[in-house]
C-alpha cells in the first residue's frame, strides 16, 4: 500500500504546530497503525530528518496510550485502540489525517503526544480506599451481589485514554470520571468515601478545565472498552445524593 499521511507536527507546548505531508510505501495490511507510524520515522531517521512522537507502550490494546485522532475520529475508523487499528482498514492511495487529541485539559507536549496528567489528577482526588487490607481476605468474606459485581467490572475497564474527551465536542471528561466514580462507588469496599470521592473527583474535573457534558453520546461511541453512556447518569444521580447530604449537614 502507498499512502499519504498529514501529521500534526509541533516542536514543543509553546510552539505553533502544523500539519507535515509524507508519502510512505510497502505498508503491509496486516501492519497496525503504529507499525506504519515505526516504518515512517525510519524513512525520516534515514533521512536525516525528525521522526514524529508519538505515545505508546503494551501495543497490545491495554493501557491507552496510543491515543491519536485518525481522520477525525479518536483510535480511528475503527472501535479499537490505535495499537491495534490494522491498515487494512485503509485503502490503497488514501490520504490520512493523524493528530492529537484536541483538548483545552490535554495539552500537546510534542508532536503527536499530550500530557493526559489531568486523568491523574482526577483519580487521585478520591479515586482510592482507606478500608484496611491487611492478608488476603476470603473470597466470600465480603458477598457482593452480582450486578453490583457486573457492573464495578464494566466500568473498570476504563483505560483512561482519553479517547471519550477528544470524541466530546465539548471536551468533556465526564465518561472517564464516572467510570472511575462507579466503579470504586457500588461496592462495599468503597462504600466509606462514597459521597466524598464523587463531590472531590467532579471538582478536580472541572478544575481541570474540561468543558461541560451534553450528553452528545460521543464519549461513548469512540470508548474502545464500551463504556456506556448511563455511567454518566449513575455519577450525576451519585454526585446530587452526596450534594443533598452535604448540604444537610
Amino acid at each position: 500500500m502507498k499512502l499519504t499521511l498529514r501529521v500534526w507536527r509541533q516542536k514543543n507546548a509553546d510552539a505553533e504546530g502544523a500539519m507535515s505531508t509524507y508519502e510512505v510505501d510497502g505498508i503491509s495490511p496486516d501492519m497496525s497503525f503504529l507499525e506504519m507510524l515505526d516504518t515512517l520515522n525510519e524513512e525520516l531517521i534515514l533521512e536525516g530528518e525528525e521522526p514524529v512522537a508519538f505515545d505508546h507502550d503494551c501495543r497490545e490494546g491495554i493501557c491507552g496510550a496510543c491515543s491519536l485522532v485518525i481522520n477525525g475520529d479518536a483510535h480511528g475508523p475503527e472501535r479499537t485502540t490505535t495499537c491495534q487499528l490494522h491498515m487494512r482498514s485503509f485503502k490503497d492511495g488514501d490520504t490520512i489525517d493523524v493528530e492529537p487529541w484536541r483538548a483545552a485539559a490535554f495539552p500537546v507536549v510534542k508532536d503527536l503526544v499530550v500530557d493526559r496528567s489531568a486523568f491523574d489528577r482526577i483519580i487521585q482526588a478520591g479515586g482510592y480506599i482507606t478500608a484496611p487490607t491487611g492478608a488476603a481476605p476470603e473470597a466470600h468474606a465480603t458477598p457482593v451481589p452480582k450486578p453490583d459485581a457486573d457492573f464495578a467490572f464494566e466500568h473498570a475497564e476504563c483505560i483512561g485514554c482519553g479517547a471519550c474527551v477528544a470524541a466530546c465536542p465539548n471536551g468533556a471528561a465526564m465518561l472517564f470520571t464516572s467510570a472511575k466514580v462507579n466503579h470504586l462507588n457500588v461496592l462495599p469496599q468503597g462504600a466509606p468515601e462514597r459521597e466524598t470521592r464523587v463531590l472531590d473527583m467532579v471538582a478536580q474535573m472541572d478544575d481541570e478545565g474540561f468543558g461541560g457534558c451534553t450528553l452528545a453520546g460521543e464519549c461513548a461511541t469512540a470508548c474502545p472498552k464500551g463504556i456506556p453512556l448511563m455511567s454518566i447518569t449513575s455519577m450525576n444521580k451519585e454526585w446530587l445524593r452526596a450534594t443533598r447530604k452535604a448540604a444537610k449537614r
